[in-house]
């Protein structure tokens, strides 16, 4: 069992969380979890880069001149490659790098994921985090009692557009909610901040 503290918003330990290792995968799967980066990294590749290849140059693909009897060394078409303005010898080409995984090992990657962050202590569980009005300032102040000064993942249980406005100012602080949680958010930071009601979420799902 790994026991989570529960603060609140100035800082102060208001209750605690125990959470069972057997919910996340009980150990984490290195494998899987790279599998599911190298997806997630490949999927937001663009893939666009593309140069000429000498059928693509504009020109004739007429001989040069003959042969023989020139004096010249031997020529092609002036879209050869060897020449200036020709095109590439081995060019690029638009491509798709898009990769898939099956939703379960999505799922199982995530937990593996989590999971490594509760074992390096890098997870801090707020009880309840709530805004009348976007405020920036007051999201910094609860970042600063929660000594939460290196980068973060704000994982809510569901989407609340004041605390999305006050966080999206902030350098190295993004939000999600436990819906759209995947691997790569959460490696990408160093640490993890969830309120109580999005980790309870994430504990009560059940692998696929």
């Amino acid at each position: 069992m790994i026991e989570l503290a529960v603060y609140n918003k100035t800082g102060k330990q208001v209750d605690s969380l125990s959470l069972d290792e057997a919910v996340f995968g009980s150990t984490v799967r290195l494998s899987l979890l790279k599998q599911a980066l190298l997806m997630y990294q490949s999927n937001q590749r663009q893939g666009s880069a593309r140069t000429k290849c000498r059928s693509m140059v504009a020109g004739s693909t007429r001989k040069l001149y003959r042969q023989k009897g020139t004096g010249n060394a031997r020529a092609g078409m002036i879209r050869t490659p060897v020449r200036k303005g020709g095109g590439r010898t081995f060019a690029k080409l638009a491509r798709s790098f898009r990769k898939r995984l099956p939703a379960k090992a999505r799922q199982l990657a995530r937990n593996s994921a989590i999971l490594a962050k509760l074992q390096a202590q890098d997870v801090v569980v707020i009880d309840a985090l709530s805004m009348d009005q976007p405020r920036t300032k007051e999201m910094v102040s609860v970042l600063q009692a929660l000594k939460l000064d290196r980068s973060c993942l704000l994982t809510l249980s569901q989407p609340d557009i004041n605390v999305i406005k006050s966080s999206r100012n902030i350098p190295g602080l993004d939000v999600t909610t436990v819906n759209q949680l995947n691997a790569l958010d959460i490696c990408s930071k160093r640490k993890m901040l969830c309120t109580r009601q999005a980790m309870e979420m994430l504990a009560s799902v059940k692998e696929a």
